[in-house]
């Protein structure tokens, strides 16, 4: 991975950004919608977006602690994680799904700014490198569901 945690921060504060900014877009009819992504309203992917964020922060946080090869392993299916992950937020009022979610995130571009750059190498429990999933729970997840969400508004499967 040529990127330095920096630049992947960076890259993810943009990803997200282009997401705000398409939900912004929506109309208030839209971002109410109990299924505006197949079955999920825009709370369920902000917690959805934040979960995963949250995700690649804590396999940094094991990266610091030189535990990084114990991340991943025995995990709960990724199925049933979004599952559990919608249920929750659709339990929880929308601020609170977006506090959570902007918590996440914000851990996650702080600890890539605090990052060993070798650290993007290392092998996690279940065979992915951290720089892999960095950019695949953070960056090109923020940019898949802005795409989502702007095929909805527009009225396309």
């Amino acid at each position: 991975m040529s990127d330095s945690p920096a630049d992947l921060a960076r890259e993810a504060e943009l990803a997200r950004a282009e997401f705000l900014e398409v939900v912004a877009g929506l109309k208030a009819a839209q971002r109410d919608r109990a299924a505006l992504v197949g079955e999920w309203g825009v709370r369920e992917i902000v917690a959805h977006l934040g979960y995963w964020s949250g995700n690649a922060a804590e396999a940094l946080h094991h990266a610091e602690q030189g535990r990084a090869h114990e991340f991943g392993a025995d995990e709960m299916e990724v199925e049933s994680r979004n599952a559990v992950v919608a249920r929750v937020a659709r339990e929880t009022d929308p601020r609170t799904v977006t506090t959570r979610a902007e918590a996440a995130f914000n851990a996650l571009t702080d600890r890539l700014r605090r990052a060993d750059p070798d650290w993007l190498a290392l092998t996690l429990g279940d065979g992915e490198t951290l720089g892999h999933l960095v950019q695949e729970d953070g960056i090109d997840h923020y940019r898949e569901h802005a795409d989502d969400v702007r095929k909805a508004a527009a009225g396309q499967p």
